[in-house]
């Protein structure tokens, strides 16, 4: 093969368009790697990573002002706004330089720019408006991920009203702060500037925070949240903002009723568009479902002989760990390996980094009944755990739903302290289609707060002990 023909090109390098590329090399494919901006994409650069290294520094911070609580005495508590960004982007430096060892590690050859298709198996690869190479392959994998959405009138403008990219980088805490969206982003931000001091307003247009969690797991996060001072609006839109030199006015509407809001930044976390512009998907003959996301079928083939696509600018759940699942399974397909099989999405987990941490996965209760299941259902509060107490984070649920008739686990929600560390637990059960019976079996170590999850399986067949 030429330098410009490979057996497999990856455009962008995200953690699904890395992790494929990488897969891909260890496969013995010789493969290239496209990426216009920053090795790791979004999640490394200017998403999962950073916003945990800034959600970091006010866990800490929450509990130093706590500090007495726990017989420990904290004067004159403070931060350096600045500090913490310094050491986000730090994290954040550290890891994607670690992306580019381990491609090169593995052989990958990495090209630094734009990466268009143009038909027949070629690539155009171009930087600063000027096509440089061009490459050819028989599987091109589309990893091109999304940015954030923004709606008529809302707009960021980067200074009054932030994306994540200006809510990563802050130069102060801003005094007031309003957060359009509830999702994972809204929440974590509302959650972060608020434990420096700004007073913040959630505002979410559906009827419950964090739209896509069970309604009580949802409800439980927003009554401690509230608790700490966070203030919410549900079942509310943003239909305006007047911008002028003091701050925003949001003009806010709730079943035709109007009322507004002064602040002095605003966040839009609005949802996110898949980046699907400007790489040659009409003339490689790539079809876009009706939200504008690149089609694929269960082993991430796109319309176009070829041609694949992974991670968000494949569609919903727009996270990180899907994207590197079905980079897996687009390359180990690609390879011929054996045993390989389509993503089974109910399976994904999803995680909310606030205070108290949010996670789950498979069907809420809802869903579950939804779609006919007669279910049982177990709960058990942080509050009967012993390790809880003495972490000094008794507020907590976990929440499990079985279907009744097989005992198979259909869902598990949680809110509390470390549940985004537990829910893979939940996972794995999930993924090996436990059964009540074989959760009801296992020994879980005393003291944990994993003892909660065996202790919601009791209860949703009676047998709670502790509570």
């Amino acid at each position: 093969m030429s330098d410009t023909n490979f057996d497999v090109i990856v455009v962008g390098a995200g953690p699904g368009g890395y992790v494929g590329a990488i897969r891909a090399a260890q496969l013995g494919l010789k493969t290239a790697l496209v990426e216009a901006n920053h090795l790791g994409g979004i999640c490394l650069n200017w998403g999962c990573i950073p916003t945990k290294a800034l959600l970091r520094s006010a866990e800490i911070y929450e509990h130093m002002k706590h500090a007495a609580s726990f017989g420990l005495g904290a004067k004159d508590i403070s931060f350096d706004i600045a500090k913490i960004v310094e050491r986000s982007r730090g994290v954040s430096k550290q890891l994607s330089g670690g992306v580019g060892h381990l491609l090169k590690k593995n052989k990958v050859k990495v090209f630094d720019g734009y990466g268009k298709l143009l038909g027949g198996g070629k690539l155009s690869v171009e930087k600063d408006g000027k096509v440089f190479t061009t490459l050819s392959s028989k599987h091109i994998i589309m990893a091109t991920g999304a940015r954030a959405k923004s709606f008529p009138g809302l707009e960021p403008d980067g200074k009054q009203v932030w994306t994540y990219m200006e809510a990563l980088v802050p130069t102060e805490v801003p005094k007031s702060m309003l957060v359009i969206g509830s999702g994972a982003i809204g929440i974590e931000f509302a959650n972060f500037f608020h434990t420096f001091g700004s007073d913040v307003t959630v505002v979410e247009a559906l009827d419950q925070i964090m739209p896509v969690e069970d309604s009580e797991i949802s409800a439980f996060a927003q009554k401690s949240m509230e608790k700490r001072g966070l203030k919410f609006k549900t079942a509310t839109k943003v239909v305006k903002l007047d911008k002028a030199a003091d701050g925003v006015t949001a003009t806010l509407d709730k079943n035709g009723k109007t009322e507004t809001i002064k602040v002095d930044k605003v966040i839009t976390a609005v949802g996110v568009v898949p980046n699907v512009e400007n790489l040659g998907l009409d003339k490689a003959g790539v079809k876009l479902d009706e939200r504008g996301f690149i089609q694929i079928d269960g082993y991430c083939k796109t319309s176009a002989e070829g041609v694949y696509a992974i991670g968000d600018v494949a569609g919903a759940p727009c996270l990180a760990h899907k994207a590197s699942h079905e980079a897996i399974i687009c390359i180990e397909k690609i390879a011929g390996q054996k045993g390989v099989h389509p993503l089974d999405k109910s399976l994904v987990p999803g995680c909310t980094y606030c205070q108290p941490q949010v996670a789950s996965v498979g069907l809420t209760e809802k869903a579950a009944k939804d779609k006919g299941y007669k279910i049982k259902v177990g709960r058990f509060p942080f509050m009967g755990n012993g390790k809880a107490i003495a972490l000094g984070e008794p507020e907590g649920l976990i929440k499990t739903v079985f279907d009744e008739k097989t005992g198979e686990l259909l869902g598990a929600h949680m809110v509390g302290a470390e549940v985004t560390e537990l829910i893979q637990g939940y996972g794995i059960a999930k993924t090996l289609e436990t059964t009540e019976e074989d959760l009801m079996h296992t020994v879980f170590p005393h003291p944990t707060l994993s003892e909660m999850m065996h202790e919601s399986v009791l209860d949703a067949y009676g047998k709670a002990i502790h509570f």
